[in-house]
């Protein structure tokens, strides 16, 4: 056998033994007679040790070795003299007595350190030496544990975990889809799932009551640090359901991650409607771990003389506690934040409630101390806070406040990262209108059903229907979705209407669907969570990036096997694609 042991899990209890290990060379130091290798595998490093006087050719043939070698090493544990508490290896070492060279490595093109100094791109283009650093190793545990620890909850629950297919056809609606050509079927295409949702609603007319899948699902869309064209999500239906269901199984299942993989118990989970979101905290996915709600004061300063104010939708602020001290210039840097393209506001006044419990504010000239403490009341404002009030449109103001709220609660250092809280956002629209289309799109697909209770204004007021659908946020990153769906053929077709499909159209994209209902669908509902949003949340970091092996850059490619890339004439040619 190539070894007996790893190099993580040698300790004291171990000594005497006599040991094969392997790996690769992740430092060589010489210190006088004394030779010393640092082996590093997946497991942990293991030091090994050469003496000049004991072992000349030996430690010699140390020596030469190189960072990254492949090397294998045979020898007995020893105590170390000068022992790393660092390391649970580090109270012993190999005293080496063959030593064999599996293969020689090329200087790598950046240190294989936790601490590298190499840059992103440089990284991803040697994703696999990336990937040997003790950080991205073991952010894939941390993948790993999470996928499995889902599968056995689930699996416990009565799931069945099924594979739906990979090549499927286009729709309309959502994303935009990848497409692949089809060689036997000329001019017509695959495209690739941007979820499996059609499927799983299939599998439940099947009666397969409770299925998942950690689904490999892509969508065509620009990228950012939570997005990438390819993403894995933890994909789940139920049978006989209701949102109540839904809650309890997903509740219980983060909760048992949480539990399994960083010890935190996590009390029940908060919720919230969606316009209750949209109105405290401008956005669908807030972060509750710190205050700040937004307040509105329209009604408070309509009609005064000021024209930002008297033009405005909407005026509404955040009281921040303790920032009356700002300055001039920290004032400025937030009126430049909040002009920037990204939040889009056109300027920001603030109104300064000072310790000697008077006021100073970037409106004095409109407004007098009476009113602003008007203001302080609405804001709940104490002596020593600063209040921050933007002005527009509804929703470009409440966007504009959300990510505001999120910089001070950066700059104050309010957010603690080792404070999670959950929350479901229910009640979404079921209908969102677009002005340059001139039609509705599903706020989240068009195979969610509405409220029961708001049925009837489908047919006469589709811009009122709530959604019976929900979102599951942790620490303001949307973590997942889902909806009770549609199970009656009549109100899917009512649904396709409203949509502004004709019914032939939605018969082509849909028909096998429809039909299907048609056979005793029973009510059912789901959720779909990101696995690799869910590695970030518990990883502590922003980008789901370093949780996938081999990820994609931000312009979408893989700077390492160069994809996407052309084709060759020849190829195109067979599948029925001409470029000049």
């Amino acid at each position: 056998m190539y070894r007996t042991h790893n190099c993580g899990e040698l300790t004291i209890s171990d000594i005497g033994k006599r040991v094969t290990l392997c790996g690769w060379v992740q430092k060589n130091r010489t210190l006088g007679g004394m030779s010393f290798i640092d082996l590093r595998d997946r497991y942990g490093i293991t030091q090994l040790a050469f003496n000049m006087d004991t072992n000349e050719a030996l430690c010699s043939q140390a020596r030469t070795i190189q960072r990254e070698y492949v090397i294998q090493a045979t020898g007995q544990v020893i105590e170390r003299s000068s022992k790393n508490s660092k390391i649970p290896t580090g109270a012993i070492e190999i005293e080496v007595e063959e030593l064999k060279v599996l293969n020689k490595s090329a200087v790598p093109p950046f240190t294989i350190e936790d601490e590298t100094d190499g840059g992103d791109e440089l990284r991803m283009r040697y994703r696999y030496l990336d990937l040997r650093r003790k950080p991205l190793m073991q952010n894939m545990l941390l993948r790993h544990q999470l996928a499995m620890a889902t599968r056995n909850y689930l699996s416990d629950g009565g799931f069945i975990e099924v594979e739906t297919p990979f090549l499927i056809k286009s729709t309309p609606e959502g994303a935009r889809d990848f497409v692949v050509p089809s060689r036997m079927h000329k001019g017509e295409f695959y495209a690739l799932p941007q979820s499996p949702q059609t499927f799983k609603q299939l599998l439940m007319v099947a009666g397969f009551d409770k299925y998942f899948q950690i689904a490999r699902c892509f969508r065509d869309e620009d990228l950012r640090a939570d997005r990438q064209p390819e993403f894995s999500q933890i994909d789940c239906e139920m049978s006989f359901v209701e949102q109540e269901d839904i809650f309890n199984t997903f509740e219980g299942l983060v909760k048992q991650l949480f539990k399994k993989i960083k010890g935190i118990s996590l009390p029940d989970f908060s919720r919230m409607t969606y316009n209750d979101a949209m109105k405290y905290y401008g956005c669908d996915k807030p972060d509750t771990r710190f205050g700040m709600p937004l307040v509105e004061i329209q009604h408070m300063v309509h009609g005064k003389g000021f024209k930002v104010f008297d033009e405005a939708e909407l005026v509404a602020g955040i009281c921040v506690r303790g920032a009356a001290h700002y300055s001039r210039k920290q004032l400025d840097a937030l009126t430049d934040f909040v002009k920037r393209p990204q939040v889009g506001a056109k300027g920001l006044v603030y109104v300064k409630f000072n310790e000697d419990d008077t006021f100073k504010s970037s409106v004095d000239k409109f407004f007098d101390e009476v009113s602003l403490r008007s203001w302080a009341d609405a804001f709940d404002a104490q002596a020593g806070d600063l209040m921050l009030i933007l002005a527009g449109a509804k929703t470009s103001t409440r966007s504009a406040l959300s990510a505001l709220r999120l910089e001070m609660a950066a700059q104050l250092n309010l957010i603690d990262k080792n404070v999670f809280k959950p929350l479901w956002v229910t009640d979404f629209p079921l209908l969102e209108w677009d002005e340059d289309t001139q039609r509705y799109y599903a706020m989240h697909h068009p195979f969610t059903a509405p409220k029961t209770q708001d049925l009837q204004l489908l047919y006469s007021k589709p811009e009122e229907v709530r959604a019976n659908a929900y979102d599951l946020v942790i620490n303001g990153i949307e973590i997942g979705g889902g909806s009770i769906r549609i199970f009656n053929r009549e109100v899917q077709s009512k649904m396709f209407e409203v949509l502004g499909f004709i019914e032939e159209e939605a018969h082509k994209q849909f028909g096998f669907l429809m039909n299907a209902f048609e056979y005793g669908a029973p009510p059912h509902g789901g959720i779909a969570l990101g696995l690799d949003r869910l590695c970030a949340v518990f990883g502590g970091t922003d980008s789901i990036r370093d949780y996938i092996a081999f990820p994609k850059n931000n312009a979408g490619k893989d700077t390492m096997i160069d994809a996407p890339a052309s084709l060759t004439q020849e190829q195109l040619k067979e599948i029925g694609i001409d470029i000049k």
